[in-house]
């Protein structure tokens, strides 16, 4: 009797079995993940309510997490450093209620996430993460680059509260936009000197990242994208699609400050797109002029009566300054 085993279907059943693996330890790590959440907030809840029944006073608060350290870790093991124990207190304070953790997010995210500086910052990031499903880097890069602030910057106090209780939401074109986008992952010092075709280049070569500052739904199309016009070729910068708004966003890079000229010759690609490549089903494209400088006057009067949907913006090669952006921030909700 021959030992040998049908090539082809041998490799289905492996595939399958495989499959069958890969899925049930996905299951297992997410069913891990929450009882993990839920116990370190559980831990969290314990201390609170042991100090809040008057167990132990202000003044020994620190000793408190000390002791705890040292009696859990000699009992079982790593993970209770003293940090640890602060963060899970944290935890506690910041979700008092079970029910709004996300079973979706590690305690990793949640502990990079509690290093947010007030409760509007930390609402932000854990349903942005979640809704996104940022990875811990991810969700590092994000918070380094103090996309809350910058989302928040661009809108009123109300919006602000908005998308602090519910995350940043995309239904317009206006809602694609942050100003400025940050590039420090491409690596360019500040006093560099770089052509738009070489920042380009870092772009593309660091897609990965740069399809992360732009916000979820972008699926890129090409850069160089041509176009012909009464014998004349023109050339888009970076053309991308966007899933959520069904529509083409194209961006055109600029290295030092955006021209007039710039924001026209944008408005004439929008509107070849519009008659040229957009198919049924496709909404208007949108244009987005990125620069490292604009002047706010020379584009409210470059763009006034302009129809398509055109945004000029800024770009800046170092993460921006957290203390300043905080500062406008409180100025905006303190405003009455």
């Amino acid at each position: 009797m021959s030992s040998d085993l049908p090539a082809t279907h041998y490799e289905q059943l492996k595939t399958q079995i495989g499959e069958l693996l890969r899925k049930g330890r996905e299951q297992a790590g997410r069913a891990v993940n929450a009882i993990l959440v839920q116990t370190y907030w559980q831990i969290g809840q314990h201390i609170v309510e042991y100090e809040q029944k008057g167990n132990v006073k202000a003044e020994y608060g620190s000793e408190l997490l000390d002791r705890l350290s040292k009696d859990l870790t000699a009992e079982f093991g790593k993970g209770f450093s003293r940090s640890n124990l602060v963060y899970m207190r944290k935890f506690y304070l910041a979700f008092p209620k079970s029910e709004t953790l996300s079973h979706q997010l590690s305690w990793s995210h949640y502990f990079e996430i509690l290093k947010a500086d007030n409760e509007l910052e930390i609402s932000f990031y854990a349903k942005q993460c979640e809704k996104e499903n940022w990875s811990v880097r991810e969700l590092k890069r994000q918070m380094k680059s103090m996309l809350f602030h910058r989302l928040a910057l661009s809108k009123d106090k109300t919006g602000v509260l908005e998308i602090a209780q519910k995350g940043s939401e995309v239904e317009k074109a206006e809602d694609l936009i942050k100003d400025p986008y940050v590039f420090e992952f491409l690596g360019i010092q500040p006093k560099e000197q770089y052509l738009e075709g070489e920042l380009e280049q870092r772009l593309i070569q660091n897609l990965e990242l740069f399809l992360l500052e732009l916000g979820k739904g972008f699926t890129f199309v090409g850069r160089q994208y041509k176009i012909s016009l009464a014998n004349r070729h023109f050339y888009v910068d970076l053309v991308f699609y966007h899933r959520i708004l069904k529509c083409f966003v194209l961006i055109d890079l600029k290295r030092g400050e955006i021209d007039h000229t710039d924001i026209g010759q944008m408005n004439m690609y929008l509107n070849y797109f519009a008659r040229e490549e957009n198919v049924e089903g496709d909404n208007p494209p949108i244009g987005i002029v990125l620069g490292a400088y604009k002047d706010h006057i020379l584009v409210e009067y470059a763009t006034q009566n302009i129809t398509n949907q055109l945004f000029v913006s800024k770009y800046q090669l170092y993460l921006p300054d957290k203390k300043q952006l905080q500062e406008q921030l409180e100025r905006l909700l303190s405003d009455d």
